[in-house]
């Protein structure tokens, strides 16, 4: 092994905005203090109940990514798992997401953005 994970960084025009919408959905500690880093207007970050820890930075003139089109690509993109997905589904809308891809009742998926416009999916578990 070379390294370990520390955390995963997303782009966006308002980190501390994007960190609580992260939060909202996984729960977790909204830019807990931690030697690594310092936060401020530039830098947020959420240390999720399971240990991940998301940091958002502060890029001029983000783009949102343009999904399923590659206009501007998505680059990457989270699943999340949940047991029942209608009710996660009414949970991110609440907590400012915008659904890009409802799929069908056989799919065990649906796409979403988050405020930002990263897309990330919801798993049925």
């Amino acid at each position: 092994m070379i390294a370990e994970l520390e955390c995963v960084v997303l782009d966006c025009p308002d980190p501390r905005e994007l960190a609580g919408f992260y939060a909202s959905l996984l729960g977790g500690e909204v830019d807990r203090p931690d030697r690594r880093w310092g936060c401020d207007a530039e830098w947020s970050t959420l240390h999720t109940p399971g240990g991940l820890v998301l940091a958002f930075q502060r890029v001029a003139d983000y783009r949102r990514p343009r999904w399923p089109g590659q206009e501007v690509p998505q680059q990457f993109h989270l699943d999340f798992g949940v047991t029942d997905q209608e009710r996660a589904h009414e949970e991110v809308l609440a907590a400012g997401a915008s659904l890009l891809d409802a799929g069908d009742e056989k799919r065990g998926w649906r796409v979403y953005a988050d405020p930002a416009g990263h897309p990330f999916c919801l798993v049925r578990h």
